[in-house]
């Protein structure tokens, strides 16, 4: 009989083994049918956003959603799509190599059980339970006034970045510590110094828990309405330069289920904005796949 066999076998004979189990201990068996509950739960919640969001949303995109132009009449997505993007690469621009330095730094270069680390991890759990609405009264404070930004995607894209940066450098740190100390030991037995064992060797292993943090990232920045409300300002077109004022999809949405005029619009926005973040979720894992592979 052959190996495969053998362990097909295994796993049939193991999976009633378990059931066999859970039914001798009815506790084992209340916990075990809980915890799927719980994950049934999820999921319908999930099925029902999604259909929900599709059965009141796509019936109303419509070819005057995608004017190049935004008007009282179309109500057109176009310039909050663009804005979104240039948003999003803006605030990654800014915010991942302070994340992944600093998550360097921490797990590479500073001593274990340093006060300093300490403070710094503590600062970032703090920073991550922020509320948006604080960031962006901060970002209206210091980039829009004090500054003398104004209303521009540029201090939208820099308050987000401080918004994003505890949440890159905590799932950075994190995929840098999962990478076994045997990986850095051989490297060093090799021959090859710090710098290169960490740039060559220990975080091209942590590259896929980096894309991680940085899908997470993308889907705050994506989401995000309050913080760009005092920032980025609410303006409906493609301003000149980043220094313009634009709003994203998900402020976009905000305003016009706000004014009550544009339900159906806003709607057809959410659509638009639930595709484009499983567009690039999907464009992420695909990079993660072939970053890996290589």
């Amino acid at each position: 009989m052959s190996k495969q066999t053998d362990i097909k076998m295994v796993n049939k004979t193991t999976f009633s083994d378990k059931l066999k189990t859970y039914l001798k201990h009815p506790g084992s068996f209340i916990v075990m049918l809980l915890v799927l509950l719980a994950a049934v739960i999820t999921f319908a919640v999930l099925i029902f956003l999604i259909a929900y969001i599709l059965i009141n949303g796509l019936p109303h995109i419509t070819p005057s959603l995608f004017s190049l132009e935004y008007s009282s009449e179309n109500a057109s997505v176009v310039p909050a799509f663009v804005n979104t993007i240039v948003m999003t690469l803006l605030s990654l621009i800014i915010a991942v190599p302070f994340g992944i330095f600093s998550a360097i730094f921490l797990v590479e270069y500073a001593k274990r059980g340093n006060r300093f680390v300490e403070v710094i991890r503590l600062t970032t759990e703090t920073l991550q339970g922020i509320p948006s609405i604080v960031y962006g009264l901060f970002g209206m404070l210091f980039f829009v006034n004090t500054l003398g930004w104004g209303f521009s995607l540029l201090a939208g894209a820099f308050t987000i970045a401080i918004m994003i940066l505890p949440l890159i450098m905590r799932t950075t740190e994190e995929a840098l510590k999962a990478v076994p100390d045997s990986y850095r030991e051989g490297s060093f037995g090799l021959g090859a110094g710090k710098l290169r064992t960490v740039f060559r060797i220990v975080l091209p292993s942590a590259i896929p828990g980096v894309l991680a943090g940085v899908i997470l990232a993308i889907g705050r920045i994506v989401g995000e309405t309050a913080a760009l409300m005092y920032t980025s300002g609410t303006v409906a077109q493609i301003p000149d330069s980043v220094m313009g004022s634009g709003r994203t999809l998900a402020l976009h949405m905000y305003v016009l289920s706000s004014e009550g005029l544009y339900m159906d619009q806003a709607y057809a926005t959410a659509v638009i904005l639930l595709i484009l973040v499983v567009g690039i979720n999907a464009l992420s894992s695909f990079i993660a796949r072939k970053l890996t592979k290589a």
